[in-house]
């Protein structure tokens, strides 16, 4: 539809066109474009332009923080040269801008927008300013043309050749990256003179940015240049002066560190190497990759304390004062510690022997170090070794390797500040190994009195002497220990506590420092010693202390919430109270529960928490004579079962077994707690007196419990742990235990207050065994003498 007016002595023609809209792009006239369209509605705008003449109205979309959103007022007639679509439905079309036009109104809006236009043209005029306009706009694009290398070159001719004043206007600023905003001022600009200020003013713009960059990249430039000439001319003038015997200028930090070498005291092969590597560094520009890694190491090797060291109290009463301030019984280790501090102090220069404290965890192991330390005078490092899976971690990497350190060894020595710290090496039984080698091998070294003082870390490449560094491993079990490593250890076992020392132990140090660190006092709160000995009973079963004090811990935090919420009067545990705040008994004695039926006996087993007491279960069932063995036994458990078993019914007529009890019954032995795998010869008494109560329907006495590995003659041989298992036996409440004759021995080691309340049997043969675990006149007791 087209509407013609006379207005302002000329004609112009109203039109309704469909509007396409621009968010991303200025359309000016005479320029053509590549343009995407994806909406549906915008697709069929395009195709029924196609019908018809061509041409749409492509209008710029303001901004939708502007207050009056819509359309600009003045767009461009676009022609559309040409259309494809793809499979998707989506439309590509190159556009030329043909003239401007300002937007009357809006006529449609579904399913696309027209709306009213009406086409302005500019008159073009050649007065002296304008011409001034020209010239200077062809100018400054000129320049910004020479600045701009993503503008191709042929612009320049083009911009010259352009006759029309507006024209070359719109061609100049639609080739600039400025914001659309710019741009749509130009297009607004209906007046020649005001549209040619406009383009001058965004060019000006332009080429200050552009000049700007050139500056800043020229000085970046420039810097890297002098940097480089100032290199040039520094090792130019070292040169000089070599030549002139003046020497060679060496920065300030160098000399710094030279000197720090002279006063520091290294070995002569340390010193050697730091003096080789301050030379690199003098002739090495700071900026140098190697610089840093050479510096680093230099740093590393003068912060070492290689003759730093702390003086040995070795005042032996006061060392002895210490142990016994900060640790209860283990007259054993303590005597151990104390031999040893005498033999430093007669021979000052004695190779001391390695120390590896073994035992159940929460026995005070890592703590008895630190007392040592403490008693010594000497500083405490500890370094955990669970886990550790790579030989550099102690010999460390060498410095071909990026991010090379020292090995944890010397990175310990360095955090001590001397070279004489007590070296407490944890859990040296749980060291791994992968393909990066195996650190329980580098400790080879180490622990070697013959061989550290020569320890050579791969990372200093220098020999340094570790023979002043007290070491000190610790462990929970010695079958992962390397045999090489073990070797070099002297082993000190501390074993688990019994219940009159956990009393003790509590009372001087677990419910003290627990209290403290619950903000409590001895006015809070006060325990009971029944009902501390109820705790240790009924609540943990361990051979150390660790459970003990998360209980204590329990109570002290129950307690704590009390008097937070205003109780003033004291609080006494009692056995009554234990339940509140500790909840049931997690540990009941149910060694007579378990024992009265027929088929049941009380083993006793090893393991690295200490000793436990042992259920063996049997049935029987009809069957062929099999036996079914279950409760995830290792192979030598399940070989003495099949032994036990062999013997009971070789001697099944000794034991008033009938001959076809074994022919028409299959035989089922279980041991309880199936998750916890369970091995070794020494369940063979107990799984033999098991099978008889089975077959001969007597049960084993309450409270007795066994062990000893059993031949297929019928012999008891002695086996091992058994200090451990007595006090386990000791802490579940056995009264009576079996023996192999042949450990009558290991009872030495046994306190004797747990001597005095058990009974021993001591026993060569299963027969022997038979009767002292059922009940039976006459039966010849064979009790070890608790009294020596």
């Amino acid at each position: 539809m087209c509407l013609d007016s006379k207005e302002n002595g000329r004609h112009s023609t109203i039109r309704e066109l469909p509007v396409l809209p621009s968010k991303e792009l200025v359309l000016f006239p005479h320029m053509v474009v590549s343009w995407i369209v994806e909406q549906p509605n915008f697709v069929k705008l395009i195709d029924d332009a196609l019908a018809t003449d061509r041409t749409v109205a492509v209008m710029s979309e303001k901004k939708a923080d502007d207050k009056s959103p819509g359309f600009h007022n003045v767009g461009t007639v676009g022609l559309i040269l040409r259309m494809a679509k793809n499979e998707d439905g989506h439309a590509r079309l190159i556009v030329k801008g043909v003239t401007r036009v300002r937007l009357l109104e809006i006529t449609e809006e579904e399913p696309y927008i027209k709306a009213k236009v009406e086409p302005v043209q500019h008159i073009d005029s050649h007065d002296l300013e304008i011409q001034a306009l020209v010239i200077n706009v062809r100018q400054i694009f000129s320049k910004v043309l020479e600045l701009s290398p993503n503008l191709p070159k042929e612009l320049g001719a083009m911009i010259i050749s352009l006759e029309d004043s507006g024209v070359l206007a719109d061609v100049v600023i639609s080739h600039l990256n400025i914001s659309m905003d710019d741009k749509q001022t130009v297009l607004e600009a209906l007046d020649l003179k005001e549209r040619l200020q406009a383009a001058l003013r965004i060019l000006t713009k332009q080429l200050e940015i552009l000049e700007l960059g050139h500056k800043i990249k020229s000085q970046v430039k420039g810097e890297v240049e002098k940097t480089q000439k100032e290199f040039i001319l520094r090792e130019q003038l070292k040169a000089i002066k070599k030549e002139l015997g003046e020497g060679e200028g060496k920065p300030d930090e160098i000399e710094e560190l030279r000197e720090r070498l002279e006063t520091k005291g290294l070995s002569e092969d340390a010193a050697k190497e730091v003096r080789r590597e301050l030379e690199r560094l003098s002739k090495m520009h700071p900026f140098a990759p190697e610089y840093s890694v050479a510096m680093t190491y230099v740093d590393w090797m003068l912060k070492l304390p290689w003759n730093e060291f702390t003086e040995d109290h070795l005042d032996l009463d006061r060392a002895e004062n210490i142990l016994n301030e900060d640790h209860y019984d283990l007259k054993k280790v303590k005597n151990r510690v104390l031999e040893y501090l005498a033999v430093r102090k007669l021979k000052p220069d004695a190779k001391g022997t390695i120390l590896c404290f073994y035992g159940p965890p929460g026995t005070g192991k890592t703590s008895l170090g630190k007392s040592i330390a403490r008693s010594m005078g000497r500083r405490f490092l500890r370094i955990a070794l669970g886990g550790m899976r790579d030989e550099a971690e102690i010999r460390g990497h060498r410095r071909t390797y990026v991010g090379a350190m020292p090995g944890r060894i010397i990175q310990g020595i360095r955090k001590a500040g001397v070279n004489n710290p007590v070296l407490m090496l944890d859990e040296i039984d749980k060291i791994g190994m992968d393909f990066r080698g195996n650190p329980a091998s580098a400790l080879l070294e180490v622990l070697d009195p013959e061989q550290n003082i020569t320890f050579t870390d791969y990372y200093l490449g220098v020999e340094f002497d570790l023979s002043g560094v007290i070491f000190i491993a610790t462990a929970n079990i010695l079958d992962t220990i390397p045999s090489p490593l073990l070797d070099r250890l002297e082993i000190i076992e501390l074993p688990g506590y019994i219940l009159e020392e956990k009393l003790e132990i509590a009372r001087r140090y677990l419910i003290p420092r627990q209290t403290g660190a619950h903000g409590l006092t001895s006015c809070n709160i006060s325990i009971n010693k029944m009902a501390l000995s109820r705790i240790i009973s009924f609540y943990t079963r361990e051979a150390g202390v660790r459970n003990l004090e998360r209980n204590i811990a329990a109570v002290c935090r129950g307690v704590a919430k009390q008097v937070a919420k205003g109780r003033p009067d004291k609080i006494k545990i009692l056995v009554k109270s234990l339940q509140e705040f500790l909840g049931p008994p997690k540990f009941m004695a149910e060694v007579a529960e378990r024992t009265k039926v027929p088929g049941v006996a009380t083993g006793l087993a090893w393991t690295p928490s200490g000793g436990e007491i042992l259920f063996i279960e049997a049935a029987k069932m009809s069957g062929s004579g099999k036996i079914l063995l279950t409760g995830k036994l290792g192979d030598v458990m399940k070989e003495s079962a099949q032994a036990a078993l062999s013997f009971v019914r070789s001697k099944g007529s000794d034991f008033g077994i009938l001959d076809n009890a074994f022919k028409d019954e299959d035989v089922h032995v279980h041991v309880p707690s199936s998750a916890i795998q369970k091995d070794g010869p020494s369940a063979g008494v107990a799984i033999c007196m098991a099978l008889i109560s089975l077959f001969t329907h007597r049960s084993v006495r309450p409270y007795v419990a066994m062990t000893g590995e059993i031949t297929l003659r019928g012999l008891v041989l002695p086996v091992g742990g058994i200090k451990e298992k007595v006090l386990g036996a000791h802490r579940a409440g056995i009264k009576e235990i079996v023996l192999p004759k042949r450990n009558a021995g290991d009872l030495d080691e046994i306190p004797s207050q747990v001597r005095d309340a058990l009974k021993f049997y001591f026993v060569s043969r299963v027969d022997e065994a038979i009767g002292v675990v059922f009940e039976s006149k006459g039966r010849k007791k064979r009790r070890v003498d608790t009294s020596r």
